[in-house]
């Protein structure tokens, strides 16, 4: 079933000296989706990318990227060749022209694909006389996400892609994003702690903290699964256990109570009726609230 992956780890770890910056990362992305890695700066996401494309050795677990392992140098090079990286510093020629640094680059790649080249000079109005150290920091991101797309690559992988944008920069390139994927069918794979950007174009999601996976699957199951159930009671809210699974949070204040759960509301709802709450109410919940709760350093946590 490899071939439903486009990326897969199982067990993944990757220490520097006596640091664990990544520890036991189980990972499955689906091959045509927008995967959205997300985590707080240091949680571990960029070691993830880079481990993934090559640039850094796993101390152990496996890593697979279209089925091939990343950890063969040979295989690494395949991986390498079929997809396209943009990181956060935008790693580009200042010294060439907008035009040259293209015409440079497509000569690296037989597949290059010129309609799309003279597509999105348009689109991101590229200045082609222009050296790349004079343009700006949103333009140089549309530049580098201009080289990554045309190059034919099966797989993007964006880490941090919109760091330091305006927020009609973020918008263009999050939408250009959206646009090739529906047109060519790639995979892609960014990595990012604006959780707004995820929400939005975004059909997949894991959220990594201090190295590990706390959450993981398709973005409308997690909607659906993740639910707030508030009691609320004549008197003092009880100081209540719940066993139904999937418990996240229970929080105590005053006359509330306010139960988290992953799996669903309906088991909740069950056992709090044995408290008899004056009322019951079921909201849904937000990818940010989804992250907020989760990024948390216990799973239940019980507050007064």
């Amino acid at each position: 079933m490899a071939d439903l992956w486009a990326i897969e780890t199982a067990g993944l770890k990757k220490n520097y000296g006596g640091v664990e910056a990544v520890r036991g990362l189980d990972l499955q992305v689906p091959a045509g989706s927008i995967f959205g890695f997300l985590g707080r700066n240091g949680a571990g996401k960029t070691t993830t990318v880079k481990v993934l494309l090559g640039m850094a050795h796993a101390t152990s677990g496996q890593v697979r990227v279209f089925g091939l392992d990343a950890a063969s140098p040979r295989a690494s090079v395949e991986i390498r060749r079929r997809t396209g990286f943009v990181g956060e510093d935008k790693d580009l020629d200042g010294y060439m022209t907008v035009e040259q640094m293209v015409h440079f680059t497509a000569g690296f790649f037989p597949a290059w694909r010129g309609d799309l080249q003279q597509r999105y000079v348009h689109a991101f109005e590229l200045p082609l006389d222009r050296k790349v150290k004079a343009l700006s920091r949103g333009t140089r991101t549309k530049l580098a996400l201009l080289l990554a797309l045309c190059r034919g690559a099966e797989l993007l992988m964006l880490d941090e892609p919109t760091s330091g944008l305006d927020p009609a920069a973020a918008e263009e390139v999050l939408q250009a994003l959206v646009a090739h994927v529906a047109g060519e069918g790639m995979t892609v794979f960014f990595s990012s702690h604006q959780l707004a950007e995820v929400d939005q174009i975004a059909d997949h999601v894991a959220i990594i903290d201090a190295g590990r996976i706390t959450v993981s699957g398709a973005l409308d199951d997690l909607r659906e699964r993740y639910r707030r159930v508030q009691l609320v009671f004549d008197g003092a809210a009880p100081d209540a256990v719940f066993r139904s699974p999937g418990i996240e949070r229970v929080a105590r204040k005053g006359r509330v109570l306010t139960v988290l759960s992953s799996a669903g509301a309906e088991r909740v709802v069950a056992e709090a009726r044995a408290l008899n709450p004056v009322s019951v109410e079921v909201t849904p919940v937000t990818l940010k609230e989804i992250f907020l709760e989760t990024v948390a350093r216990d799973a239940v946590r019980v507050e007064d």
